[in-house]
């Protein structure tokens, strides 16, 4: 894979991880409009219950005008943040990666996020050097339809997405709810540790519109 153009999103899922670990180079798309039902501002995780959306509440705009991405900015008088650190310490406190990994993922929910955009780009920067994936990448200037890239802006959609088959691993909790795919790259991380690279690397995940 040569050039791959795709989102910054809140935790990239699997399928985005493995695009990011299999590309020669990527272009973040940062020139689109807010859309909900999406990545953006949210990642599904492994829980007791079974799979839990952590969301980033966003604040909207006054006059109801449509948000560009690339200006959206979180809604903090809600204690979001703590409450997604707890989340996950709550799901993978057993998982035999969380603790080597912890102190690394912790900062991330210790400061106010003006921006979620950026917020994103740093998740995204600090995954990758945990994972091991030497990241390389260029923000578009504008917005285009159509593209000269590998186009995998589609893996934002949290709903209506194709279906991505992976080959399973074991999870926390799977005793009681089997294999949940394509959770955010977290779940990976806290389960396979250092194997993760190798795993992204294997997975198949094709350019769709």
């Amino acid at each position: 894979m040569d050039t791959a153009l795709l989102h910054p999103t809140y935790f990239p899922s699997i399928a985005q991880m493995a695009v990011m670990a299999q590309a020669g180079q990527l272009v973040f798309e940062v020139c689109d409009n807010y859309q909900k039902q999406t990545y953006r501002n949210r990642c599904y995780v492994a829980h007791a219950h079974g799979k839990l959306s952590l969301n980033v509440p966003i604040r909207h705009s006054r006059d109801g005008t449509r948000q560009r991405t690339i200006n959206l900015q979180p809604e903090n008088d809600f204690p979001w943040i703590d409450q997604h650190w707890k989340s996950l310490q709550s799901a993978y406190r057993t998982s035999p990666y969380f603790e080597y990994y912890e102190d690394e993922l912790q900062p991330l929910f210790l400061e106010k996020v003006n921006n979620l955009l950026q917020h994103n780009l740093q998740i995204t920067k600090t995954l990758a050097e945990l994972i091991g994936i030497s990241l390389s990448y260029r923000l578009t200037e504008v917005y285009s339809q159509t593209t000269p890239y590998a186009d995998y802006r589609n893996l934002v959609r949290a709903k209506g997405a194709p279906e991505i088959r992976f080959e399973p691993y074991t999870q926390v909790f799977a005793d009681r709810h089997g294999f949940l795919p394509n959770l955010s790259v977290l779940d990976l991380l806290f389960n396979l540790g250092p194997n993760t690279l190798g795993y992204l690397k294997t997975q198949e995940v094709t350019p769709f519109t």
